[in-house]
C-alpha cells in the first residue's frame, strides 16, 4: 500500500497566498511573519461601510415600490396600459319637465299677429323723423314728415280760387235777385232773369269746384304727414332724413317704408307641424314654450288655431300657439321657439315647474355605487360624481354635479374607466 505524506505548507506560502487574495501589493513574502495577518479595525469598518448603506436604503426602495403599485391601483391599469377608446361628446342641456307628457314637439317664431310696414302715401323728401327702435308710439301719432312746400302753394291757390268763385257768386244772386223783382215790375223779359240765373248756377258749380280744389290739397298735404296707424313699438326703422319716400318704392334710392310697427301684445308663436301629426293636435290644447334665447324659461301656451291649408314644399301645416298667462318683454318677434304639446291632463302639473339640466341616460354610469358621468381633460377620462333627478323621454335630470353646456362623454361603457385614454370624434 502506497503511503500518502501531507506536507505541511510553511508560514512563508500562506502569507504570499493571503497577499494575492487580498491584493496586498509590495508585501513581500519571504520577510513575512504571522504578526501580519492582523485585522485592522479601521480597515473591518471601511469594508463593512458599503453594507450598512445596502441595508439602509433598501426600506426605501421597498417604500417607493409600495407608493407605485398603489399609485396603479388607484388609477387603474387598464388606463395606463389600454388602448385608446373613441368616444362622442355631448353638451348638457336644459330641458322642460313637461316633455314627459308631451305628445308632439315643434320648432317655430315668435311672430307679432298685429305687424305693419308704415309708409307714405306720397312721393317726397323726408325732412323729420321722430322715432327710433324700440319706442312705443300711439295710433294718430305722427311718426314722419315728407317736404310740403309744393302741396301747401296748391292748397293756397285752390283756398283762392275758392274765396273768388265765392265774391263772384254774391254779386250772381244779387243780379238775380234783381232781376226778379224787375220781371215783377215788368221792366224786362223773361230771357234777362234765365241769364242771371244761369250764371249765379255756374258760379255756384265753381265753388263746389273750389271746395274740392281745397279739400284735395288738405289730403296731399296730411298724406306728406306719416302717422302710426295703432298703438305699437318700432321694430325697425328703414329710412331716414334726407331720403326720398316713395309708396311703391319705383326709383333705386327711394324707400318704401319708413319704418315697421308691431304691436307686442299680440305675440304668438308659429310652428311648422307635419302632416302626419297634425291630427294629434286640437285647437284649445295646452302647449309648453321655450325661447331659444331664453330655454330656462317655461311659458304655458294653447293652440291659438290651425291654418287650415298646408304648405306644399314642406309638407307642413302651420299653427299658432298663444301665449296662456302673458309674457314678459323678453318676448320679442322673430325668436326662435320650441313647442311642446301636451296632454290635457298633465297640462296644469307640469307647466309651473321650470326646466332642468339634462345628459343622456348613455351618459350616466354607476363606479362604486355612485351615479358619474366622464368629461374629457388632455386626451383622458375624468370622473366626475353627478346627482341624478326624474328621467325624460331618454334624458336623465342632474341635479348637482353638472351644468347646463358643460360636455360629458354621450355613452359610457364598461371599458371606460377614470384616466382612461381617450379620442373625441
Amino acid at each position: 500500500m502506497d503511503t500518502i505524506i501531507f506536507s505541511q505548507p510553511s508560514v512563508s506560502s500562506i502569507v504570499s497566498r493571503i497577499s494575492f487574495i487580498n491584493g496586498f501589493k509590495g508585501l513581500k513574502t519571504e520577510h513575512a511573519d504571522l504578526s501580519s495577518l492582523t485585522i485592522d479595525k479601521h480597515q473591518r469598518g471601511a469594508d463593512h461601510s458599503p453594507r450598512r448603506k445596502r441595508s439602509f436604503s433598501t426600506p426605501i426602495i421597498t417604500l417607493v415600490i409600495l407608493a407605485a403599485v398603489f399609485y396603479f391601483g388607484r388609477m387603474g391599469y387598464r388606463a395606463i396600459f389600454s388602448k385608446v377608446i373613441p368616444v362622442n361628446m355631448i353638451a348638457a342641456s336644459l330641458r322642460s319637465p313637461s316633455e314627459q307628457a308631451s305628445i308632439l314637439t315643434a320648432s317655430g317664431y315668435v311672430v307679432a299677429q298685429r305687424k305693419a310696414a308704415v309708409a307714405s302715401k306720397a312721393t317726397g323728401l323726408m325732412v323729420q323723423l321722430n322715432v327710433k327702435e324700440g319706442d312705443q308710439v300711439k295710433e294718430g301719432e305722427v311718426i314722419a314728415r315728407l317736404e310740403d312746400n309744393d302741396i301747401r302753394a296748391l292748397l293756397a291757390e285752390a283756398e283762392a280760387g275758392l274765396a273768388l268763385s265765392l265774391a263772384d257768386s254774391q254779386e250772381a244772386r244779387s243780379n238775380l235777385d234783381r232781376q226778379k223783382r224787375l220781371a215783377e215790375q215788368g221792366t224786362n223779359t223773361e230771357i234777362d232773369i234765365e241769364r242771371a240765373q244761369g250764371l249765379y248756377n255756374r258760379l255756384l258749380a265753381s265753388i263746389a269746384m273750389g271746395r274740392a280744389r281745397v279739400g284735395g290739397a288738405k289730403v296731399a298735404l296730411e298724406n306728406t304727414i306719416i302717422r302710426a296707424p295703432f298703438d305699437g313699438t318700432v321694430l325697425t326703422k328703414n329710412a331716414d332724413v334726407g331720403e326720398i319716400v316713395a309708396p311703391f318704392s319705383a326709383g333705386a334710392s327711394a324707400r318704401a317704408a319708413v319704418v315697421t310697427l308691431a304691436d307686442l301684445g299680440s305675440l304668438q308663436v308659429e310652428a311648422d307641424v307635419s302632416e302626419s301629426n297634425i291630427q294629434k293636435i286640437a285647437l284649445d290644447a295646452p302647449c309648453d314654450i321655450r325661447l331659444d334665447a331664453n330655454p330656462a324659461v317655461t311659458y304655458a301656451g294653447f293652440v291659438a288655431s290651425i291654418i287650415p291649408t298646408a304648405d306644399r314644399s314642406k309638407g307642413t301645416v302651420m299653427v299658432k300657439i298663444g301665449f296662456k298667462e302673458g309674457y314678459d318683454s323678453r318676448v320679442l318677434p322673430e325668436m326662435g321657439a320650441k313647442v311642446t304639446f301636451l296632454k290635457a291632463s298633465d297640462a296644469v302639473k307640469v307647466e309651473t315647474r321650470p326646466a332642468v339640466v339634462t345628459v343622456p341616460d348613455a351618459a350616466i354610469a354607476s363606479r362604486d355605487g355612485r351615479a358619474v358621468v366622464f368629461k374629457v381633460d388632455a386626451g383622458k377620462a375624468v370622473e366626475y360624481p353627478v346627482q341624478t333627478g326624474d328621467k325624460f323621454n331618454g334624458f336623465t335630470e342632474i341635479r348637482n354635479g353638472v351644468k347646463a353646456g358643460d360636455t360629458v362623454i354621450r355613452t359610457v361603457t364598461d371599458e371606460l374607466i377614470n384616466g382612461a385614454k381617450v379620442k373625441v370624434e
